[in-house]
């Protein structure tokens, strides 16, 4: 007698998408929206101070340069310069006395810049601070920024995690919508389609990515990348529902 084999051993019909399609991309988008999430909950405190350092006035055009806000220049005297390695890691650092009353310090310096590498003991520095941060040394004419200066960072965080964000919400939604295939047990996925989706989530998470260079504000810039989104998605219904009424017609 012939068994018939068991329903779980039958093959799935062609095309139709597999629970481990569904269940990738369940998890890439998670992990995606997660780790945007992480970043947006860092990046306040950040892009606030970075926006406060680009506003800085000089202390003597400041009107209360007694507040730390502004940007102070101090006359040093070169100490010491060092190199320090840990791994491939390669850090320089520079050791200054301000004054004969206050203790030496030590200041990373970023990169192997012009300044660091023409600094030699006694020679006279201008020492840049801003909110008790040296942010940058300065020998004649020649600036070399600290590892302590605000930069471009906290943008350039902001701009991964929008794209981050709606990279994984397209996971996200694309695991609904295959679950959804699986349950009525569709096979036709027109190419067309998918190459659509794709294209316009790689323009919406560039736009959102734009939008951080825009602004420092966190909400301002979810604003934007939220209504270039919405512009994105609804001239991509759009098309999809013309590609769709090709193929039925």
């Amino acid at each position: 007698m012939i068994q018939s084999p068991a329903p779980w051993s039958q093959q799935q019909p062609a095309g139709l998408p597999s629970l481990k399609g569904v269940i990738f991309a369940s998890v890439v988008g998670s992990v995606l929206v997660l780790a945007a999430t992480v970043l947006f909950a860092l990046l306040p405190g950040a892009l606030s101070e970075a926006a406060d350092f680009r506003a800085a006035r000089p202390c003597s055009e400041a009107s209360a340069p007694e507040n730390g806000d502004c940007l102070s220049e101090w006359p040093a005297t070169v100490v010491s310069t060092e190199t320090g390695r840990s791994n491939k890691a390669v850090t320089n650092w520079v050791t200054v006395d301000l004054s004969p009353e206050e203790s030496s310090f030590r200041i990373r310096m970023r990169g192997d810049g012009p300044v660091w590498r023409e600094l030699a003991p006694g020679d006279r520095v201008t020492v840049f601070t801003w909110r008790d941060l040296v942010w940058q040394v300065g020998s004649g004419e020649l600036r070399q920024d600290t590892t302590q200066a605000p930069d471009r960072e906290p943008a350039v965080r902001l701009a991964v995690g929008l794209a981050l964000l709606i990279v994984g919400s397209v996971f996200l939604r694309g695991a609904g919508w295959l679950h959804r295939r699986r349950a009525v047990r569709a096979t036709d996925t027109p190419t067309a389609q998918v190459v659509v989706v794709m294209a316009a989530t790689l323009l919406a998470a560039a736009g959102a990515a734009g939008a951080a260079t825009v602004t420092d504000t966190v909400w301002l810039a979810l604003l934007i990348a939220a209504a270039g989104c919405a512009a994105v998605w609804a001239a991509t219904a759009l098309l999809l529902r013309a590609l769709a009424r090709q193929r039925t017609a």
